[in-house]
């Protein structure tokens, strides 16, 4: 081989040596600011943090786009945080998540509810379905002023529980084919255990009437699964919700980014603006 061929093929290699071990190297650094934030998060509330976070994120160096939910996997590892954790010790969990499996959420929310120390759930976008039921089971919810939770409707396969079963009813019982029925008795099941859990975890935060009134109107399909509920929105339904969020936790939602396209579909200068100052090339 000449002495060209060799040094080709030497850079070849370094190249992929590069290429494999830059990604390794970022996300070193990624995670080290991770629990340095964490960190300083628990020192100033003298806590327990405890993130779930579900981004958009690429597996490998193949860059292949991967959906995150809540996961058995999940729930294993916020279960052992608690279990980590001083009795006495608050908890602070910051939750992003578009929800997921049903029993592994149960489980978050059910330890939660155990747990002696306070109990805070700090969302800072959204917390969906699953992440609406753990942050039911908090002492305290904290929201940003446009963050959202949702509906609590069991899904059946792809098809809400609650529009199953008025389907059925809206049809004479021999003119609706076996599975269907089947797919009813489940929903019907679905519907009345996600209210039993519901009820169980705000028994001791509101009055009787009013839970079971709360856990109608999240679990029987007054809205679509993905109806966004606003912070006046649980007000309204008689949840208790604070928007008073620690910079902390938005700074941490910055190491949190999602998997970055071909083309940015959103930019800004990424810094705060103030009234009656002045900023480069413009009066604000």
């Amino acid at each position: 081989m000449s002495d060209i061929g060799t040094l080709i093929f030497q850079i070849f290699w370094m190249l992929l040596i590069f290429s494999l071990i830059i990604p390794f190297l970022k996300n070193s650094a990624l995670k080290s600011a991770r629990e340095a934030l964490i960190r300083t998060l628990e020192r100033k509330r003298n806590s327990r943090v405890i993130t779930l976070i579900h981004r958009t994120e690429s597996i490998s160096f193949l860059g292949f786009p991967m959906r995150r939910y809540i996961d058995i996997e999940d729930s294993e590892e916020v279960l052992r945080a608690i279990k980590l954790t001083p009795e006495d010790m608050p908890i602070d969990l910051i939750v992003h998540t578009p929800g997921g499996l049903v029993l592994a959420a149960e489980q978050i929310a059910r330890a939660l509810k155990k747990h002696k120390g306070k109990v805070t759930v700090f969302v800072p976008h959204y917390a969906m379905s699953g992440g609406t039921l753990i942050a039911l089971a908090a002492d305290e919810v904290v929201m940003d002023e446009n963050a959202v939770l949702g509906p609590l409707d069991p899904q059946i396969g792809n098809m809400p529980a609650p529009s199953i079963l008025a389907a059925v009813r809206k049809k004479d019982v021999n003119e609706v084919d076996d599975q269907t029925l089947i797919l009813a008795d489940i929903a019907e099941k679905a519907i009345k255990q996600i209210k039993e859990f519901v009820t169980e975890i705000l028994k001791d935060k509101l009055p009787e009437e009013k839970v079971r009134e709360v856990a109608e109107k999240l679990c029987e399909g007054n809205w679509t699964h993905d109806y966004p509920l606003t912070v006046d929105k649980l007000k309204e339904i008689g949840l208790q919700v604070s928007t008073n969020m620690p910079q902390e936790v938005y700074d941490l939602m910055d190491l949190y980014k999602q998997s970055e396209p071909k083309r940015p579909s959103v930019s800004y200068v990424p810094a705060p603006y103030y009234k009656g100052r002045e900023t480069r090339g413009e009066d604000r």
